[in-house]
C-alpha cells in the first residue's frame, strides 16, 4: 500500500529543493536573499521628510493657498513655479497632485525631470501621448491629468517650441506645470501661457521650524549654536539643511556649531575673526605663519570627519 503524502510534505521538499537550487546557484557568491523590508533609517532624510500635504509646507502661504484655492474650484490653471532650489516647488505641485487624485496619484501625472531626455522627440511622442488620451474613471473634477516638467530650464529650444502647441492643443484635459530655477531660459510664448509663481528663498523662521521638527522626529542633540548654523549656512535652502543636518548626524553625536563648520568645510566665524586680527596688529611675516599653521590644523580636523563618514 503507497504511503500517504500531505501537503504540507510536499510544500516541505519543494522549498528545500529551493533552498539547495539558490545554494548551488549561488556557490562562491555573496548573494544574499532576503524578504525584510527597507530600512527606513538609510532614507535620506530629504526624501523621509518631504511634504505630503500642502498644510506640510514650510513656505510660502500665499502661493499655496492661491494654488490650493484655485485646484479647489476647479480652476487649475497651467503652472510656471521658478526660484532657487530647496524652496518647495516640487513639494508644493506634489502635494496637489496628491490632494486631487489620491490613490490614483501615479496614474495621473507624467513627471518628468532633468535626467530624462528633453529633446523635441519627447514633446512629440511622450508627452503628447501623455496628454492625448483622457480619462472618464474619475469624475468631472479629478479627470484634468497633470504633465509635470521640472527643471524645465534644461529643455531644448526647439522642445519649449514644440511644447506651445502642446499646451494650447490639450488644455481641456491636461494641466501642465513647469518648474525651474531660471525663468530667464524658458521662452516667452510658454511663460505667456502659464500662471507664474516665484518661490523665494526661505526665511530663517521658516528653516528653523521645520529643522527642530526633524530633529525631534529623529531625537537628536542639537545645540543652539548649532541649529543657528544649520540655518546660517543653507542660505534658504530647505534640502542643503536637511543634508547638511544629515551628514552631521552622522559624523558626530552631538550637532555642535563647529561640528556643522567641519562637516560642511566652511571656515569657523571665530577663526575668521583671529585672522582679521592678525592681518590687523600683526606683521605680514607672523600673521602668513599663523594662518598656515590654523589652515593645517583646520584641514587635520576636516580629513578627520571624513574619515568617521
Amino acid at each position: 500500500m503507497a504511503d500517504t503524502v500531505s501537503l504540507m510534505d510536499i510544500d516541505e521538499d519543494e522549498n528545500q529543493n529551493l533552498n539547495n537550487t539558490l545554494k548551488s546557484n549561488n556557490k562562491g557568491k555573496n548573494v544574499v536573499v532576503t524578504t525584510a523590508p527597507p530600512d527606513t533609517k538609510a532614507t535620506p532624510w530629504v526624501e523621509k521628510y518631504r511634504p505630503q500635504s500642502l498644510a506640510d509646507v514650510a513656505a510660502h502661504r500665499d502661493i499655496v493657498d492661491t494654488i490650493d484655492r484655485l485646484t479647489s474650484e476647479n480652476r487649475q490653471p497651467h503652472l510656471l513655479l521658478y526660484g532657487p532650489p530647496g524652496t518647495g516647488k516640487t513639494s508644493t505641485i506634489l502635494a496637489v497632485a496628491r490632494k486631487l487624485y489620491g490613490a490614483q496619484y501615479h496614474n495621473m501625472i507624467l513627471e518628468l525631470n532633468a535626467s530624462d531626455d528633453r529633446g523635441i522627440d519627447v514633446v512629440r511622442q511622450q508627452i503628447q501621448d501623455f496628454a492625448s488620451t483622457q480619462s472618464f474613471s474619475f469624475g468631472a473634477k479629478a479627470s484634468v491629468k497633470l504633465v509635470l516638467l521640472d527643471e524645465a530650464d534644461a529643455m531644448t529650444k526647439d522642445a519649449q517650441f514644440a511644447l506651445r502647441r502642446v499646451i494650447e492643443k490639450y488644455t481641456k484635459n491636461t494641466r501642465f506645470t513647469l518648474i525651474c530655477n531660471h525663468v530667464n531660459k524658458i521662452i516667452p510664448a510658454l511663460q505667456s501661457r502659464c500662471t507664474r509663481f516665484r518661490f523665494a528663498p526661505l526665511e530663517p523662521s521658516h528653516v528653523t521650524e521645520r529643522l527642530k521638527y526633524v530633529i525631534k522626529a529623529e531625537g537628536l542633540d542639537v545645540t543652539e549654536s548649532g541649529l543657528a548654523a544649520l540655518v546660517r549656512l543653507c542660505n534658504g535652502d530647505m534640502r542643503k539643511a536637511l543634508n547638511i543636518l544629515q551628514s552631521t548626524h552622522m559624523a558626530s553625536q552631538q550637532i555642535t556649531e563647529e561640528a556643522v563648520y567641519l562637516c560642511t568645510g566652511n571656515p569657523l566665524p571665530n577663526d575668521i575673526e583671529q585672522i582679521s586680527y592678525w592681518l590687523l596688529n600683526e606683521s605680514f611675516a607672523d600673521s602668513l605663519k599663523r594662518t598656515h599653521h590654523l589652515l593645517s590644523f583646520t584641514m587635520q580636523l576636516m580629513w578627520f570627519t571624513v574619515l568617521l563618514l
